[in-house]
């Protein structure tokens, strides 16, 4: 795994061994930060990042200029691992929280332009996963949601506006201040 673009690009990112990760593949993460790019100034974005595993995407992120990333995961781990990139990339702007994604984006108090979550593929109740973030007061003006997710995951929902399949990555892309009228 590596960081793709950035201030950090070119970075190999080793990860301990026994996490319980499928990281994002490179050449998902640099299709899904081209489709980005076209959205978003990343460089002024601020950024929640759930299920964060490796925190892969986090660090593209800050990588890239994010003014703040917020990561969360449950796995000690993890939790671990990006403490421990925080510190040895010197990433004053990313914030990690050790915790269980549902209950810790209930006591969420600030609002986020990028919302991406990469739960498990075989996450119970994935199919919800949408209803549930978008529902949630956590997005600024213009911000969007992006679900990572297997082939076998097919959202349809209101406030969906784009797929792009990547092998066997997929994204979704959901607008949560969308007009439907």
């Amino acid at each position: 795994m590596r960081i793709v673009a950035g201030k950090f690009k070119g970075k190999r990112i080793t990860t301990p061994s026994g996490l319980p990760v499928r990281p994002t593949t490179d050449q998902a993460k640099e299709s899904l930060f081209n489709v980005l790019n076209n959205d978003f100034d990343l460089d002024e974005v601020s950024v929640l990042d759930l299920f964060a595993g490796t925190g892969n995407i986090s660090y593209e992120f800050i990588s890239r200029g994010a003014e703040k990333v917020v990561s969360v995961d449950a796995n000690f781990k993890c939790f671990q691992f990006h403490k421990k990139m925080k510190q040895e990339l010197e990433m004053d702007n990313y914030h990690p929280f050790k915790g269980d994604v549902f209950r810790a984006i209930k006591s969420i108090n600030e609002k986020f332009d990028i919302v991406f979550a990469d739960p498990p593929y075989q996450l119970s109740g994935i199919e919800n996963l949408a209803d549930t973030l978008l529902a949630l007061d956590i997005y600024n003006e213009g911000a969007v949601l992006i679900i990572e997710h297997g082939k076998e995951t097919i959202y349809s929902h209101e406030k969906l506006e784009q797929h792009r399949s990547y092998g066997s990555v997929n994204f979704s892309f959901f607008y949560p201040f969308k007009d439907n009228g």
